[in-house]
């Protein structure tokens, strides 16, 4: 459920009609997450409201796009909603995990939600565990994309001209039976559930997705946000994920968060 933000005088929800949603799939190595971090930071995206749900495990922290004291004391919480209506988008971040058996119900009250609001389009930031890819999947770009039947028509030829490259389907029984394709996105999170509610409820959906391993992911988002940005042109950017010969991290705005991905450094006295 969208809860918008109360700025003191009791706003209204925002309008979202023809908007495009973007938000990530809590998947392998939080690269989606990442992504979606940079497009708010960049953006400087103002934050509108919250996504209440009882399907992620709770959490509070600081504002995670402080620049300034004054604005590092805001609290977030693990769903919450930004908006740019000059660019006609609005962004979900969620920043914990789902809480076991929660997928399902989650997708329901979120497309709900997104078609209450009106939103034109979903599109989906995620990633999948590249040890886990077939011999297809091993050649060329790591990265793939899905659309829904309904965005197909609307954007498919974009897509073709883009060069991209559409995320294969896998034998169902490897070895026994290969003419049987089914979609398979391991470490993918809620990514195939959502699409395919998406798909049987009419929703135009396109999910972006990055194979990519645990560790550092830092790199793989900055790949999956300039992939995104060759389809929407977010920024003015002359990168192409082809031909990465340009710094893909200073065309965008890493937040102040980032500064403790990996924790605190060593105390000094340990030494």
């Amino acid at each position: 459920m969208f809860i918008p933000c109360d700025r003191g005088g009791g706003s209204a929800a925002p309008d979202f009609k023809g908007f495009t949603l973007l938000m990530p799939a809590v998947s392998v190595g939080n690269v989606g997450q990442l992504a979606i971090d940079l497009v708010i930071s960049t953006l400087d995206m103002t934050k509108v409201g919250y996504f209440y749900t009882d399907c992620l495990v709770p959490m509070v922290g600081n504002n995670p796009y402080a620049t300034a004291e004054e604005n590092s004391v805001e609290l977030s919480i693990n769903a919450e909603v930004y908006s740019l209506p000059s660019k006609k988008l609005v962004v979900m971040q969620i920043r914990s995990p789902f809480i076991k058996n929660k997928y399902r119900p989650f997708c329901e009250t979120l497309l709900s939600w997104v078609k209450s609001s009106k939103c034109a389009r979903v599109v989906l930031l995620s990633s999948s565990h590249a040890y886990q890819r077939d011999d297809e999947q091993l050649l060329g770009t790591p990265l793939r994309y899905l659309l829904t039947p309904d965005l197909e028509k609307a954007v498919g030829g974009c897509m073709k001209e883009l060069n991209w490259k559409e995320m294969e389907k896998v034998a169902a029984y490897p070895g026994i039976n290969d003419t049987d394709k089914v979609l398979h996105i391991p470490g993918g999170g809620i990514t195939k559930l959502l699409f395919t509610e998406s798909c049987s409820e009419g929703i135009q959906m396109a999910v972006l997705l990055k194979f990519c391993s645990e560790g550092d992911n830092i790199p793989d988002a900055f790949v999956l946000v300039n992939y995104l940005n060759e389809w929407l042109q977010l920024i003015k950017s002359e990168v192409s994920t082809s031909n990465n010969s340009t710094d893909p991290s200073s065309q965008w705005k890493i937040p102040s968060s980032w500064r403790l991905l990996f924790g605190n450094g060593l105390p000094p006295a340990l030494f």
